[in-house]
């Protein structure tokens, strides 16, 4: 008994009422974006919000039964669970209804049941992350660390990208580089991934702006001199020889001068002299300091070349890779088309009804577009904007601050920890919370391309419900355990 009332105290109580809270006052919303007129009653099972009522009682038999598990349980699976996902995703394909859903393959169909494997798929990412990572000794201390841990999470990526062409939920995974950082990840890596955004955003959106002077496009222009920038601060940065690195800045400027002063005349391609300038800028970089031995400035060199490539490939891969849907969605938020009545709807009614809600909101069940049902998905993908509909600036507020309240009392659960896998468990718990939450409402706004991914506990929906479920009471689980031991 004296055990039992120990376990219960050690339970984190105010990190389940804010998930009590957050699952309440997702349903209430679920209830207003689905409900009509005719109903008599907002407990009516037929409708979305009945059976998600369903899912929310299930849930929370989930995760008490989460909780009377023993804790280690979690860490010996670990791989096992990963590995089981990995062949449930790939069989997915398979068991999902003929022509799939939307045109993603990322569903199970039993009867009227679905299931979505891809929702689960994080959780096993994230004890085979924790479970590799937490090992003795283990440190992030070169690129060879991080080979392993990048296979654990792009396997399950691609498998769901490509094999099930669901995009959105692939992204996802992108979350666990957070993890990679707290656990001592270079801050380059970081900045690889920012500059991988920002060139992929520049090539595409500017692709077809001439230059004033010249010939080429302004897209790959602009990218190039953003790449001889880095190349040239980390240069300024490392090399210590006055002479040597001012005579690189001298004569990079020396070959647009000319090329400037050669366009009087003959029409010149700065798109090439560019590309040609960026490409021997890293091979002079790579060659000196290989004899110097100064592997940052090598890495340097070696990260232009790869962004040289990248950029130039972007074009392909927007026009070939990427579906149309994709493509038409990112055109829409770099401004490349406006489509109130086609790609764009969704977000633009989205905003209209954010907008409408004013500061204290219509009422509950009272916003015009959410009961003349005006914003598609309204109820799974764009439930907040029945939150700014019907809740206004207060509504929505209250909402962000209370997941902000959840994130960091995960980070604080994942920081008290002693133990390296309910650490590492907890930070990459953290961040797929905080990257759904980004994503979702990002999109909502129409800041972000529409990818469909669900707002914790409040989008409709058992796979996603359970699988945040899942997420959160395990950590609590490790988290009551980690309390034991230290009394």
């Amino acid at each position: 008994m004296q055990r039992r009332s120990s376990f219960i105290r050690n339970i984190d109580w105010w990190t389940i009422l804010l998930y009590i809270g957050l699952c309440t006052f997702g349903w209430m919303n679920i209830s207003g974006a689905s409900f009509s007129f005719d109903q008599t009653t907002v407990f009516d099972f037929g409708t979305l919000a009945g059976k998600q009522l369903v899912w929310i009682a299930s849930a929370l038999l989930l995760g008490g039964f989460i909780l009377l598990l023993d804790y280690k349980i979690y860490d010996t699976t670990a791989y096992f669970l990963y590995a089981g996902m990995i062949l449930l995703l790939l069989a997915t394909r398979f068991l999902s209804p003929p022509g799939g859903i939307k045109g993603s393959y990322s569903w199970i169909a039993l009867g009227s049941f679905r299931l979505q494997p891809a929702e689960f798929a994080k959780l096993t990412t994230a004890l085979a992350i924790a479970k590799y990572m937490g090992q003795y000794e283990y440190r992030l201390r070169s690129w060879r660390d991080l080979l392993i841990p990048l296979a654990i999470i792009g396997i399950p990526a691609l498998i769901i990208m490509i094999w099930e062409k669901e995009t959105g939920s692939a992204l996802i995974f992108a979350c666990f580089l957070l993890v990679f950082y707290r656990q001592g990840m270079s801050g380059y890596v970081l900045l690889c991934g920012i500059a991988a955004i920002a060139l992929f955003i520049i090539a595409i959106k500017y692709d077809s702006t001439p230059l004033p002077l010249g010939t080429g496009s302004a897209g790959l222009f602009i990218c190039m001199l953003l790449i001889l920038c880095i190349g040239l601060f980390f240069l300024l940065q490392e090399n210590k020889h006055y002479i040597e690195k001012w005579s690189v800045v001298g004569s990079i400027v020396l070959i647009f001068g000319i090329s400037l002063l050669v366009n009087i005349w003959i029409p010149v391609n700065f798109n090439w002299i560019s590309i040609a300038t960026v490409i021997l800028f890293s091979i002079y970089l790579i060659v000196t300091n290989l004899y110097k031995r100064n592997p940052a400035l090598i890495m340097v060199g070696l990260f232009m070349l790869l962004s040289v490539a990248y950029t130039n490939g972007c074009k392909y891969a927007f026009n070939h890779v990427l579906q149309p849907h994709q493509r038409s969605r990112i055109e829409l938020i770099l401004g490349l088309r406006d489509e109130p009545h086609g790609v764009g709807y969704n977000v633009n009614q989205a905003r209209i009804a954010i907008g409408s809600g004013g500061l204290f909101g219509k009422g509950y069940h009272q916003g015009t577009q959410t009961q003349m049902k005006f914003v598609p998905e309204q109820a799974t993908d764009f439930i907040f904007s029945t939150v700014g509909e019907e809740w206004g600036f207060i509504g929505t507020a209250g909402v962000l601050l209370a997941f902000l309240a959840l994130i960091l009392r995960l980070i604080r659960i994942a920081e008290r920890q002693k133990d390296n896998f309910a650490r590492i468990y907890g930070y990459s718990v953290a961040s797929i919370f905080l990257f759904h939450l980004t994503i979702n409402i990002g999109m909502v706004l129409g800041v972000l391309p529409v990818i469909g991914i669900p707002l914790p506990f409040f989008s409709y929906g058992g796979s996603s419900l359970w699988g945040f479920t899942l997420l959160l009471f395990i950590l609590l689980r490790l988290d009551a355990a980690g309390a034991e031991k230290m009394r």
